[in-house]
């Protein structure tokens, strides 16, 4: 017996008419009235067996007779012919990604980072792994870290990024800062001295003249790149306008 579905399928009536599936409805209705006759009850004497018999003949033609009914019962019979699915097992996320915000100097100096991964999937603990980000580092670089039993084959992505800083803004390997100058520099112009990303004094040539919130481009100065080389230092220069105010004379 085959169970599908809640709907029992305990005889094949294909079988019981000693057709094959692919029949058409004239063998359906010449193989039912031989068989039929065949094993009529009145030949057997009401055998309770005959009986049964043209039981099965009748309800397999009942069936097999009737396009729509025939269409549906071939549809529960190819599915009891599947195989039962086996229950999918619970899925372990072997692999793990996590952002990292660093400052900027760490991504011109190098780093090393201490990574641990809480999983309750694993009845190990806690997972520590040791980080080395190298020196010139670009922004967005990814680093894979191998993980252990019972997630061997999966990783820990770690991407690093760029955490605002209060001296400057990262604008993906450019960086921006201000520099505030007096008024006699912005007027005859000149070289004025600030501190970089990793602290180290930066020139900034200074034209003669130059306006308010101009921006000068310092190259090599920002962000390290990925393939090598590093972006820009871009200055927005501020100063506050000299004001002298003097009494006018009396006549």
């Amino acid at each position: 017996m085959v169970v599908v579905r809640n709907v029992c399928l305990s005889s094949d009536h294909y079988a019981t008419l000693g057709l094959d599936r692919r029949c058409t409805a004239a063998q359906i209705r010449t193989a039912y009235r031989l068989l039929a006759k065949r094993h009529h009850p009145d030949l057997h004497g009401g055998a309770e067996e005959a009986v049964r018999r043209a039981q099965e003949l009748n309800a397999a033609h009942e069936v097999l007779s009737d396009p729509a009914r025939r269409r549906a019962y071939d549809r529960e019979l190819a599915e009891a012919e599947q195989p039962t699915a086996a229950p999918r097992a619970a899925k372990v996320e072997r692999n793990i990604a996590q952002d990292v915000l660093l400052q900027i100097g760490e991504f011109l100096r190098g780093t090393e980072l201490e990574v641990r991964v809480q999983d309750p999937a694993n009845p190990h603990g806690a997972e520590t792994y040791a980080l080395t980000v190298p020196a010139g580092t670009a922004p967005g670089t990814r680093f894979r870290l191998e993980r252990g039993e019972p997630f061997a084959g999966g990783v820990v992505q770690v991407r690093v990024k760029v955490r605002p800083g209060f001296r400057f803004k990262a604008r993906g390997t450019d960086l921006r800062g201000e520099l505030r100058i007096d008024t006699r520099r912005a007027t005859q112009g000149g070289t004025e001295t600030m501190p970089g990303p990793t602290g180290a004094p930066v020139r900034v040539n200074i034209p003669a003249g130059v306006a308010r919130g101009a921006v000068i481009r310092v190259a090599g100065e920002g962000l390290p790149k990925p393939r090598g080389g590093r972006g820009d230092l871009l200055v927005r220069i501020t100063y506050r306008p000299e004001v002298r105010v003097t009494r006018a004379a009396r006549f």
